[in-house]
């Protein structure tokens, strides 16, 4: 077991179980976390015979960072993992502070037509520590704080359930990385049972729903997961969500050109969002060559913006980030696999 695999709750017990007192665990946290110290023989307010045993149980194994391009206000990491598997993690720089887009899967396996991350099948779900590790990595390397994250990167966190909610619990501990809950959103293709048990997570995280059309049938044919939660099922979910949770959900909308942005799509997605507490946020496409899906004009977003608002429904563009770099997500692991 790593040791960064560990929630504070979990080192509770692990102490309680050894015979010792569970406010070691804050001490571990605080070596881990607050001081950034892995080198257990720093640890001074740990016992000789206490430090060999937790390094005789843990593993402080980190991955490692092989490959960091850089855009303007955007920075693209290529991570190794110990079996030399590969993930991604993206830095942006806002004028409110440092996000993270972390992975969650080696591979994905949602298999959207439009999307790099899911053209190369999920090989593995990525264990506690190595979601963990992109944040700790990156803050060592720039030195600077990272003050919000999203779940975003790689894989369907949903079909992650029970690491992504120990990375969250991890990151958002107070002795841990300490970064809010409304500063963490999690992002998911619409995974309708897993969005039901994320309603009795007892942390106000944000939830993002990657909806990408305004129908079924063009649903269907752009996101395999419909076949399985169609529209209509995953729309009550959110409204279920809403209510219990008393959040609002973002919808992620990625403009694809002349297939999902056009007047009757914005109609129908006004249509099918009215009454309900959510923003669109419309998503530029990132462009690969391994697909033919094009980026949609400028004008053509406008005109799906100004659609929506005209329909008082709450929407923004996303800002373009990383154009330079390998921008679409899952674009340099792939490239690192076929090389």
């Amino acid at each position: 077991m790593n040791i960064y695999d560990m929630t504070k709750e979990k080192l509770e017990e692990y102490f309680l179980s050894i015979g010792e007192k569970k406010f070691k665990a804050i001490q571990v946290f605080e070596w881990l976390y607050q001081k950034r110290i892995h080198r257990i023989h720093e640890w001074t307010n740990l016992k000789k015979e206490m430090r060999e045993k937790i390094a005789n149980d843990f593993s402080f194994e980190m991955p490692k960072i092989v490959k960091h391009e850089i855009d303007d206000l955007t920075e693209k990491f290529l991570i190794e993992l110990k079996d030399k598997e590969h993930i991604e993690a993206v830095l942006m720089h806002h004028d409110y502070g440092n996000s993270i887009c972390v992975s969650s899967q080696v591979g994905c396996n949602m298999g959207c037509a439009f999307c790099e991350s899911g053209r190369l099948k999920k090989i593995r779900n990525l264990e506690t520590y190595e979601m963990v590790c992109q944040i700790l990595l990156i803050e060592e390397i720039k030195k600077e704080r990272i003050s919000s994250v999203v779940i975003m990167g790689i894989g369907e966190p949903l079909d992650n359930y029970e690491n992504v909610m120990d990375f969250i619990k991890i990151i958002n501990d107070s002795k841990g990385i300490a970064i809010g809950a409304r500063h963490i959103t999690l992002s998911t293709s619409g995974l309708v049972p897993k969005i039901k048990e994320l309603m009795n997570f007892p942390f106000q995280i944000n939830l993002a729903i990657s909806l990408h059309a305004s129908n079924n049938e063009l649903r269907s044919r752009l996101m395999n997961v419909n076949k399985a939660y169609n529209l209509d099922e995953l729309l009550d979910t959110i409204r279920a969500y809403i209510l219990k949770t008393n959040r609002r959900v973002t919808i992620e909308y990625v403009m694809l050109n002349n297939v999902n942005d056009g007047e009757k799509n914005a109609l129908e997605l006004a249509k099918i969002l009215k009454g309900m507490n959510v923003y669109v946020n419309l998503i530029p496409y990132n462009e690969t060559n391994h697909f033919e899906f094009k980026k949609s004009t400028k004008n053509q977003i406008m005109k799906f913006y100004d659609t929506l608002k005209k329909n008082k429904i709450n929407v923004t563009i996303r800002k373009e980030f990383g154009s330079k770099i390998s921008a679409a997500c899952g674009q340099l692991r792939s490239k690192e696999v076929e090389r």
